[in-house]
């Protein structure tokens, strides 16, 4: 099996494969590191797809003249001159302060 090591070609494909897969600039562990990361990039990208897709379904619903009144009653208490509205919250709710 040493005799293998003293053949000049056997010594220099060893020290190219080397060179390849651990010291150059392309090596295998760079593009294992690249490879991670767009597979990464890959599933932030359909994530935010699939965002976007919610928020259109969103922006459709607020496109509305139902959608507008409802949105602005809810989140920001609006409401019609001749209207009362109540405001009814459960004690489970409710941030109480705690005495220290």
């Amino acid at each position: 099996m040493l005799k293998y090591f003293k053949n000049i070609y056997v010594i220099i494909f060893i020290l190219f494969l080397v060179w390849m897969l651990f010291l150059d600039a392309n090596s295998f562990l760079i593009h294992n590191d690249l490879n991670t990361e767009i597979n990464e990039l890959e599933d932030e990208k359909e994530f935010y797809q699939e965002e976007i897709l919610k928020d259109k379904k969103a922006f459709k619903k607020l496109n509305t003249e139902f959608g507008i009144e409802k949105f602005a009653r809810e989140e920001y208490y609006m409401k019609r001159d001749n209207e009362d509205i109540y405001i009814i919250e459960y004690t489970d709710s409710l941030k109480l302060k705690t005495n220290e």
